[in-house]
């Protein structure tokens, strides 16, 4: 059974950090491209950020360049997504997904597995 489950979530006055992690069971982690969206409400789910399979290329929304940070331990079958300089517009359900290829990447359907989502807030 494949699973997805994210962690790491929470409340944050703004400017403060937050590591998510997603960690996948039941698929060969090693083998697939990451990624991380997120959906704030009232909002669609937006791209956050991917990395390829062997973290060699890592891609990121313009809204959160330079801020957040992906990253993968193919050892632990875990991605993370740390998270700096927080803002109150970063408020939203960060959902890891996993699978894709090239332009699918910005996709969150298109991924062939997704984790349900971690509520992060980032208090004014």
């Amino acid at each position: 059974q494949v699973q997805l489950v994210e962690s790491g979530g929470g409340l944050v006055q703004a400017g403060g950090s937050l590591r998510l992690s997603c960690a996948a069971s039941g698929l060969t982690f090693s083998r697939l491209a990451m990624g991380w969206f997120r959906q704030a409400p009232g909002k669609e789910r937006e791209f956050v950020t991917f990395i390829n399979w062997n973290a060699g290329n890592s891609y990121y929304a313009d809204s959160v360049k330079g801020r957040f940070t992906i990253s993968r331990d193919n050892a632990k079958n875990t991605v993370y997504l740390q998270m700096n300089s927080l803002k109150p517009e970063d408020t939203a359900v960060y959902y890891c997904a996993g699978g894709c290829s090239g332009h699918e990447c910005y996709i969150f359907h298109e991924y062939d597995y997704r984790g349900q989502g971690t509520q992060v807030t980032v208090s004014s």
